[in-house]
């Protein structure tokens, strides 16, 4: 029962904090924390994302299908080549590299000094103050098809900045869109379409080595379940996020990571949670 109960509740957080930018993996790593359960890992993150994965899959269909329609026919038609859907794909291409080198190059890292919580303390506030720079500077004049190749890696170089708990994917993504122009509504579609691939294969990657290292036992139940939930939450949360950032700003989000912050660097500092 306590497997089923955790499953559940650590999903439901990972699909709302995924798309929302206050970061998924510092809610996974508190949270549990705080109510006494062990942390799951960055390996149980990384497979619980598939579950968000398939909410974005399922929520972009339309756009995923024309683009990738678009990228196959343009290899051998010019005609579609001139299209914005053509660019589009190669321009989430270009965007993928670099949290795939960084993914990479610092594994360890990111599966276990980087999960402190003072890193996580630093990453949220950290992030908090660029996001309220791009909303304060940034022009949102720009709409998706109006992106270009440099755009998306400097979107994609942020993405890798990802990596670091605390930062959130799809605040660092959505911040860079910002301030490249984009219009808040398009910034965070370009953030989702960009998840597809890094969060797919960081997804497998983790499932594969769970699986050698053959930790198949109950826990597979509290991962599934998790997993499962993560797409529900995460489908309400991609249309939640997306209808509020037609009409209002990031403002709350930009509070919220900054009092979490501060409330757990209160609760580090009275060791009531450890680092």
């Amino acid at each position: 029962m306590s497997d089923i109960i955790q499953g559940i509740f650590l999903g439901l957080i990972q699909g709302v904090t995924e798309f929302l930018p206050i970061s998924s993996t510092a809610h996974l790593r508190v949270v549990p924390a705080v109510l006494g359960w062990p942390d799951p890992g960055a390996a149980f993150t990384a497979v619980t994302q598939l579950g968000t994965l398939l909410a974005v899959l399922v929520f972009f269909w339309n756009d995923l299908w024309r683009i990738g329609r678009a990228f196959f026919s343009g290899l051998t038609d010019a005609r579609t080549r001139a299209s914005a859907d053509y660019r589009l794909a190669w321009y989430l291409v270009a965007g993928t590299i670099p949290i795939g080198v960084a993914g990479v190059l610092f594994e360890k890292e990111i599966e276990s000094s980087l999960r402190s919580l003072w890193v996580i303390c630093a990453a949220l506030a950290g992030l908090a103050l660029l996001l309220l720079l791009a909303e304060v500077f940034g022009r949102r004049r720009r709409e998706l098809n109006e992106i270009g190749l440099w755009d998306a890696i400097f979107i994609g170089l942020a993405q890798a900045v990802a990596l670091v708990p605390g930062s959130s994917r799809s605040g660092v993504t959505i911040t860079a869109g910002l301030a490249v122009g984009l219009k808040r509504e398009a910034a965070a579609r370009f953030s989702f379409l960009l998840s597809v691939p890094a969060v797919a294969a960081s997804g497998i990657f983790e499932g594969i080595k769970l699986l050698r290292l053959e930790q198949v036992d109950e826990g597979w139940l509290k991962l599934f379940l998790a997993t499962a939930v993560a797409a529900v939450s995460g489908y309400l949360a991609i249309a939640w996020l997306i209808n509020l950032l037609k009409h209002h700003s990031t403002w709350a989000f930009i509070a919220y990571r900054i009092l979490l912050a501060a409330v757990i660097s209160a609760l580090l500092l009275y060791g009531i949670l450890s680092p």
